[in-house]
C-alpha cells in the first residue's frame, strides 16, 4: 500500500515554510536551536496552521515525547546549568539524590540511598553538594536549577529546618545536615540558585521519575 502523503509545516527554522517531504523539512530543522514544526494530512491543513501561530497546531500533551529543549518555552531556560533533586519513598523513607547535566541530563553525582530521610533533606544536600563541587573545581559561574523553594530558603539561611526525627537509622544523614550547614557557614560562592518552573517546564531534568 502507498504510504499516505504528508505536507510538513515549518514556523521556526532554517527557512520557515511548507514542505511536502520530510527530507526537506528535516533540512530546515536538524540541528536549528527550538525548531517548530508538525505535519500535516493535507496541503489545505498545512497552509492553514502555517497562516497561524504555532502554538495553535503543537499541544503540549506529552512533554515525555517531546525534547524539552524543543519547546517554545526553551528560550527562558539556561541550559549550560546544573540541576538538582531528591526522591523518597515515604516521608520519612528511603532517600537519595543526584545532580544532572540540565541539557543533556548526565548525570554528575548520585548519593543515597539513605534510610529515614525526607525529599526536603535531599534536596538541601543535593544543593549543597553541587555548591561545593562546582567551587572544587573553581566554577563560580554555573547556574544551578532546583524545584524545590524549602531547600532553597534552607541554603539562604545556611540552616537545615528539617522536622526530621533523630534514629539509629538515620544518623548519617544528620552528620551530612551538620557537614552541609557548616559548609555553608564557612565558604562563599556566587552561583546562583535558580527555581525550575515546573509547572510550564515539566519535571526537573534530575528527577528520579518515580511519580
Amino acid at each position: 500500500m502507498a504510504k499516505k502523503k504528508k505536507y510538513y509545516v515549518v514556523w521556526v527554522g532554517v527557512n520557515p515554510g511548507i514542505y511536502d517531504s520530510w527530507d526537506a523539512c528535516n533540512l530546515q530543522i536538524k540541528g536549528y536551536p527550538a525548531a517548530k514544526y508538525k505535519s500535516f494530512k493535507s496541503k489545505e491543513e498545512a497552509e492553514a496552521a502555517y497562516s497561524g501561530h504555532f502554538s495553535e497546531s503543537i499541544k503540549h500533551k506529552a512533554k515525555s515525547k517531546q525534547r524539552i529543549e524543543d519547546l517554545e518555552f526553551s528560550e527562558e531556560i539556561i541550559w549550560d546549568s546544573i540541576s538538582v533533586d531528591a526522591a523518597c519513598s515515604g516521608n520519612p523513607g528511603k532517600m537519595e539524590y543526584r545532580g544532572v547535566n540540565t541539557k543533556n541530563k548526565d548525570e554528575i553525582f548520585h548519593q543515597g540511598p539513605f534510610e529515614q530521610g525526607t525529599n526536603n533533606v535531599g534536596e538541601f544536600l543535593a544543593l549543597v553538594h553541587v555548591l561545593a563541587y562546582l567551587k572544587q573545581n573553581n566554577n563560580d559561574e554555573m547556574m544551578i536549577y532546583s524545584d524545590s523553594r524549602i531547600a532553597m530558603g534552607w541554603v539562604a539561611k545556611k540552616k537545615s529546618k528539617t522536622k526530621l526525627k533523630k534514629t539509629s537509622k538515620n544518623i548519617i544523614l544528620f552528620k551530612m545536615i551538620e557537614r552541609a550547614e557548616k559548609w555553608l557557614q564557612s565558604n562563599h560562592y556566587n552561583n546562583k540558585i535558580l527555581k525550575w518552573e515546573t509547572k510550564r517546564w515539566g519535571e526537573i531534568p534530575a528527577d528520579f521519575g518515580r511519580k
